[in-house]
């Protein structure tokens, strides 16, 4: 595109950092919804489990920290700037500072590798409320492709997977099964996006890459009504279907997400770990890609692809490379936003 670019933002969730701040980071999740306060204590209580405190804010401080040090090793030569869309630092509060310091055009590395609502349209529809509330002087902000084929990304996955496997005692080791999970989204959302074909494609990946022929996709957090179609199962029903069939061991690998937060924390090693645990089946999870060095070579990578045309656009499988500037019609919610449950982080 031979753009010219001054800086790269960092776009994130949001997470709480203490008791004090758990129930004011679940009012701004769900501004404009009708959430029963005892469903806010509900999800609250997966945090006070951890001290109020999600990992989300840590793991990206060492992820934008990890990125200082490459872009100053390599190039290009871009102060990085971290903003949220539910806690400290806000996002709006970032693109100020941005304006201040004299930004103008900048790329955005969003902490989601798919393409759904909630993790690439929702996070633009963020950015360009923020620039609104800044004003005519923000700076213009462009968000990098997904890369949810990216050998950069599926390469770590195929080391944390290898490495889980590697926890099962090597005589049951062939016969073990790997869940790779992600978070759930209604099915109504699925069927406007790319969303679930691209897991697949990264979960196929990343099993070949491992050596591993048995495996499927699962998701967990879901939330909203039972009468509501998510995508499924769940983690827990294939667990108890592994269990029904004989099987002894599994890893589940959260390949839906790329640092190991609160969603992780909980809904895998807490809740799913203690229903394994109960119905006798020996769970390993792998880790995810954090700030695996590979995984941060990419992020420059897909900074240098946009501001060189000439630089590859690297992919692996059949899968053609996300798009740069997404259709008009790209990542349609597909429906209202369930009150039921927030997403958390």
């Amino acid at each position: 595109m031979n753009q010219t670019y001054d800086a790269l933002l960092v776009v994130s969730f949001g997470g709480p950092e203490g008791l004090d701040e758990v129930m004011p980071f679940l009012s701004n999740v769900l501004r404009g919804r009708s959430v029963p306060e005892a469903r806010m204590r509900e999800v609250a209580h997966h945090y006070e489990l951890f001290g109020g405190v999600s990992p989300i804010n840590g793991q990206n401080r060492r992820l934008v920290a990890a990125l200082k040090r490459e872009l100053a090793e390599t190039g290009p030569q871009l102060p990085i700037y971290w903003g949220n869309r539910n806690w400290h630092p806000l996002l709006t509060d970032t693109i100020r500072q941005m304006r201040d310091d004299g930004i103008q055009s900048a790329l955005a590395f969003v902490t989601s590798a798919y393409s759904s609502y909630s993790g690439c349209r929702q996070y633009r529809e963020d950015i360009e409320r923020a620039r609104e509330a800044v004003g005519e002087s923000a700076p213009r902000v462009e968000k990098l492709r997904a890369f949810f084929n990216h050998p950069g990304f599926v390469g770590p996955n195929v080391e944390n997977l290898r490495a889980a496997l590697e926890q099962i005692p090597q005589e049951r080791r062939a016969s073990a099964q790997v869940a790779f999970t992600a978070h759930s989204i209604p099915a109504a959302m699925a069927a406007g996006c790319e969303y679930e074909r691209q897991l697949l494609e990264t979960c196929r990946l990343v099993a070949e890459g491992a050596g591993q022929a048995s495996w499927r996709l699962v998701f967990q957090s879901r939330s909203g009504p039972p009468t509501q179609a998510w995508l499924g199962p769940d983690i827990c029903d294939y667990l108890r279907e592994l269990k029904e069939s004989g099987a002894t061991d599994v890893v589940v690998a959260p390949v839906g997400f790329i640092s190991d937060h609160m969603e992780v924390l909980y809904d895998l090693d807490t809740e799913a770990r203690t229903f394994a645990e109960e119905i006798g089946i020996n769970m390993i999870r792998a880790a995810t890609v954090g700030t695996h060095p590979q995984f941060v070579r990419m992020i420059r990578e897909l900074i240098d692809e946009r501001i060189n045309g000439a630089t590859p656009r690297r992919a692996l499988g059949s899968f053609p490379t996300s798009h740069d500037v997404c259709p008009a019609d790209c990542c349609l919610s597909g429906m209202m936003r369930s009150p039921a449950r927030p997403a958390t982080d």
